[in-house]
């Protein structure tokens, strides 16, 4: 199978993940898998909540980046892996996974995957979605409160003690890496309908 890999990076609630699915459910499940970054945070089952809400989730650090160069690898090479879940309510990986199935297109979607060479080196096309900070915040917040089940002081504090320094440190110098830079992510109609024809194109061949 010849597979091209996209990598679509960005700020949290930059659009990253709007554009991602948009892509995803143009075409459909077998011919475009979807990994996110999210899930590969590593599993820390050796300390309470209370420890883990207090961890840093915006250094490169916090992710699985080995368990994710494997899968990425088992991709190309046509095999299937299961994917972690993580579970934002414990802080923590959860004890399912997805299968996720090989496809002569994948798709990875986060805000630090650009932040690691070896992930990058996997990848054909690098798409940073590029976001005004005020724009991302209210995002953010309101992702958290609602879907996450946040305390806004949480949301608020955990953004400035990490979130925006984080970004201003890794995310925002990993942009250099991008081939392409998006405002505004799944918004941009004009950039999600170049990159639909870009995978028309390869899936044609």
């Amino acid at each position: 199978m010849n597979t091209i890999v996209i990598g679509i990076a960005g700020g949290t609630g930059s659009g990253k993940t709007t554009l991602a699915d948009k892509l995803v459910d143009s075409f459909g499940r077998d011919e475009v898998s979807i990994l996110r970054h999210d899930n590969y945070y590593k599993r820390h089952d050796e300390m309470c909540y209370e420890e883990r809400t207090k961890l840093n989730y915006d250094h490169p650090d916090a992710f699985d980046t080995d368990l994710l160069f494997e899968h990425l690898q088992a991709l190309k090479a046509g095999k299937p892996i299961e994917m972690p879940v993580y579970d934002y309510t414990i802080h923590n990986r959860s004890d399912e996974t997805i299968v996720v199935n090989p496809a002569p297109v994948i798709v990875l979607e986060g805000i630090l995957i650009f932040a690691e060479k070896c992930l990058c080196d996997l990848m054909d096309i690098k798409v940073f979605v590029d976001t005004d900070a005020d724009v991302r915040i209210l995002r953010r917040i309101a992702r958290d409160v609602k879907d996450r089940g946040r305390s806004l002081d949480s949301v608020i504090n955990q953004y400035l003690t990490t979130v925006k320094p984080m970004h201003e440190q890794f995310v925002e110098p990993s942009k250099r890496r991008a081939d392409i830079i998006i405002p505004e992510g799944g918004e941009n109609l004009v950039a999600l309908e170049m990159l639909i024809q870009r995978v028309r194109n390869h899936l044609s061949k």
